[in-house]
């Protein structure tokens, strides 16, 4: 297991920043537990262990986070001409393309809002929005208020717990358990999908 602690003071504020644009905005970073570094950032700002103002923190991870929404809905919309004239394939399929354009006119405002509590469908659901043409200022609404609730949850979260006296002996067993309940969906995904092959 790595050392997150090490790995967040090490790379400093840079380093967190990048974790949740990347896991959001680039499709190959889809991996990244931003979630489970922004929880281990509020427990250490909590503890005097990660030197940074919580509300900097935060506002800075927000911008990153509705930043990586934008870069994932850029790349939807420029790879949707190809899919639109792409022919049916054993993996890809024209009604599958229709049933998320359905599904994001119907629910797209919930998806957008709430995807990013959920490892993996963060990274997808904004290059889907950009796919199905989502309305960009309607998308951008939603999203930014998803990446308010997102970053401000996992902080706040981490900052509280870190703040409980009883908790300070087992603070790098929480850390550890958050960080493996993030990214065990992701892990079990990949396994499979490489089973499959």
């Amino acid at each position: 297991m790595f050392d997150t602690e090490a790995l967040l003071n090490q790379g400093g504020l840079f380093f967190l920043i990048f974790s949740v644009y990347g896991q959001i905005g680039l499709i190959f970073l889809f991996f990244l537990p931003s979630g489970g570094f922004m929880f281990t950032a509020g427990v250490l700002i909590a503890a005097g262990r990660y030197h940074y103002d919580l509300v900097t923190l935060c506002l800075l991870l927000i911008i990153a986070a509705i930043a990586g929404n934008i870069t994932g809905y850029i790349f939807g919309k420029k790879i949707a001409p190809y899919l639109h004239k792409r022919n049916d394939s054993r993996f890809f399929k024209q009604e599958y393309l229709l049933a998320a354009q359905r599904f994001f006119h119907k629910h797209g405002a919930i998806a957008i809002s709430i995807a990013l509590f959920f490892p993996v469908i963060r990274t997808f659901v904004p290059i889907m929005a950009g796919i199905t043409k989502v309305y960009f200022y309607r998308f951008l609404a939603y999203a930014t208020l998803g990446s308010v609730f997102y970053v401000i949850s996992f902080s706040l979260t981490g900052y509280f717990i870190g703040k409980v006296p009883v908790l300070k002996p087992y603070l790098n067993y929480i850390i550890a358990v958050i960080i493996l309940g993030l990214t065990s969906p992701v892990l079990i995904r990949i396994v499979k999908a490489v089973k499959g092959l």
